[in-house]
């Protein structure tokens, strides 16, 4: 494997003796690097675009990817992690399903040499040595982008109704953007008057929606944690004959292409950006961590906010 292929040479380069390695030295296809990515799973059209990325960009770096998906259930990803660690990979990474419960598996990699990286969601965890680097969203800052834009919009009215979709409960970009979101609005006319998980997934979306809807009558905005949840949010709207974007106003976070056509059709009001084309800062990231490079400990990707007329101008080259 790759990091034993690396102390080899530096052994032989230590000795003197280099070129008895053989013409070039080691072979590049033997001595390929291996990387461990356990995926959350395939809940959105975010995430598609992020598996996309990741393998897309493996297959590009000449980097071996043992791939698995987690079906978002945590269990599904400590078995994965524990089998890269057993067939000795170079490198793990992998987007959490929920923030907590990591620090056995983790120390496990830690115990057998194999580096770990954070993709897309953080950990909970008070040993920030489990894991060498995070790459990802501020989600806390994207949850105050929502609200912020909410408030700027609705400055002088008298009050404001939300309800909130969540994500899936437990997972860091839920629990981030809903912190995010109300520190944004803290002192507002703005009042969240329902919140709840749909998982992250427009079925959700909608089933969490039409509850919303029976059980309120006074709802002015939806605040959704993802672009899916948010296009379930337009079904279930639709459905109860009001118009989307005019009679409920919906901020989402994502800026996917089917949100981003929302968007631009005047049915979603405004998105917050979350950027899921991470592979190739991941490659990087993980030849510099095998190699024992310093890393810095959380790379930010740089992301923005879309209006309506701003989707419509980027809409046509939208990777994703």
């Amino acid at each position: 494997m790759f990091r034993k292929w690396m102390a080899a040479v530096a052994a032989v380069a230590l000795g003197g003796t280099l070129a008895a390695c053989g013409s070039g030295g080691a072979s590049g296809d033997d001595e390929t690097l291996t990387m461990g990515f356990s995926q959350v799973g395939a809940e959105s059209g975010w995430r598609t675009a992020n598996t996309r990325s990741i393998k897309e960009a493996a297959s590009a770096a000449g980097i071996e990817l043992k791939f698995s998906d987690a079906q978002q259930k945590q269990e599904n990803q400590l078995k994965a992690i524990r089998s890269f660690i057993q067939q000795r990979v170079d490198v793990i990474a992998f987007s959490p399903v929920v923030e907590t419960g990591w620090d056995t598996v983790l120390l496990e990699a830690q115990r057998a040499g194999i580096p770990v990286i954070l993709t897309d969601r953080a950990i909970d965890s008070a040993d920030d040595s489990l894991y060498e680097t995070f790459l990802g969203s501020d989600f806390v800052e994207e949850g105050r982008k929502a609200g912020r834009w909410l408030a700027e919009r609705h400055a002088d009215a008298d009050s404001v109704s939300v309800v909130e979709l969540q994500g899936t409960t437990g997972a860091a970009p839920a629990l981030d953007r809903q912190q995010g979101f109300a520190e944004a609005i803290e002192g507002s006319n703005i009042e969240i008057i329902a919140s709840q998980s749909g998982d992250f997934t427009r079925s959700g979306g909608k089933q969490v929606m039409e509850a919303f809807l029976k059980s309120h009558d006074d709802i002015d905005v939806v605040y959704s944690h993802n672009d899916d949840m948010g296009l379930g949010a337009i079904e279930a709207i639709e459905a109860s004959g009001r118009t989307p974007g005019e009679d409920i106003e919906i901020i989402t976070v994502d800026a996917v292409k089917d949100g981003m056509r929302a968007l631009a059709a005047g049915r979603i009001n405004f998105i917050v950006e979350c950027n899921p084309l991470l592979g190739e800062q991941l490659m990087d990231l993980a030849r510099k961590v095998v190699a024992g490079e310093d890393v810095p400990k959380r790379v930010v990707v740089e992301e923005t906010t879309f209006t309506q007329a701003e989707a419509e101008k980027v809409l046509p080259d939208r990777k994703y």
